[in-house]
């Protein structure tokens, strides 16, 4: 990708689709060129769809679940010899179920592997620098999934509660180095997720979402302020996370039970 003059460059991963396609078409319309990561081929239509609205854009197919997807990815990034003014670390997955009689330990792990450990291995490549440089900006898709246990979605919500404590304890570290931090904190969104984590059929799953294009604009927002988290989409949403902070753990495994529930179907 040769460089645009005057333009600074973003990178954002699972860009395919919902949020992250929605966050790399923000940064687009506000001059920003792009570097979009997705593992499946949509992020290739995702990439012509970006680069209508005017921005020159790098699309990399790779899963960031592997250390060896993780480690091209970055080499990639460097030897594209541009810096990386933007970083929106927003690839994730979900398995819902119950963790010892319904999930798949193959499935869990990669939640693991995609939230977590890619999340880790990406900051801890790209991060230093934007340190070395003293500006940048960087965005961890958390979720208010973060701020309760997730029964039926146990691995998925302990992962969020990773991103969260994490991207909050990088903020205060890298205070005064030019780099600021911002947890983008959506609850249910309509975008693929609940496709992949096989939960259409719980009550979640099936109830209004919000749309990830306002999420991703209040995730945009957030980041060019310098805010340390945001609380995207409805208005239910901070509710739920102001609940949680008062209610003991027991009380929302309970409510969070309920959501992750299949839905019986009626004859």
């Amino acid at each position: 990708m040769s460089p645009t003059i005057n333009r600074s460059l973003a990178v954002v991963t699972g860009a395919s689709t919902g949020i992250g396609l929605e966050l790399a078409k923000e940064f687009a319309r506000n001059g920003f060129d792009l570097v979009v990561i997705a593992e499946n081929n949509e992020i290739l239509s995702a990439a012509e769809q970006i680069r209508a609205l005017g921005a020159n854009v790098r699309a990399i197919q790779k899963d960031l679940a592997s250390f060896e997807g993780v480690e091209d990815v970055c080499s990639q990034i460097s030897e594209g010899g541009r810096p990386i003014d933007a970083l929106a670390l927003n690839a994730g997955v979900g398995a819902g179920g119950d963790f010892v009689r319904e999930t798949t330990l193959e499935k869990d792990l990669n939640v693991i592997d995609l939230n977590v450990r890619s999340t880790v291995h990406m900051a801890k490549r790209l991060l230093p620098e934007m340190v070395r440089r003293g500006s940048g900006r960087v965005l961890f898709t958390s979720s208010i999934a973060a701020t309760m246990p997730g029964t039926l979605n146990s691995v998925y919500n302990a992962s969020k509660a990773f991103v969260q404590s994490f991207a909050q304890a990088i903020r205060k570290e890298l205070e005064n180095t030019g780099v600021t931090v911002t947890a983008l904190m959506p609850g249910p969104t309509d975008t693929e997720f609940f496709r992949r984590a096989d939960m259409e059929d719980t009550k979640v799953g099936q109830s209004e979402k919000d749309d990830p294009a306002q999420v991703a604009h209040e995730g945009y927002e957030a980041l060019m302020a310098g805010k340390d988290h945001v609380i995207a989409g409805s208005f239910k949403n901070t509710v739920q996370a102001t609940v949680a902070h008062v209610l003991p753990d027991t009380v929302l495994a309970n409510m969070h039970e309920k959501q992750g529930q299949r839905e019986t179907k009626s004859h």
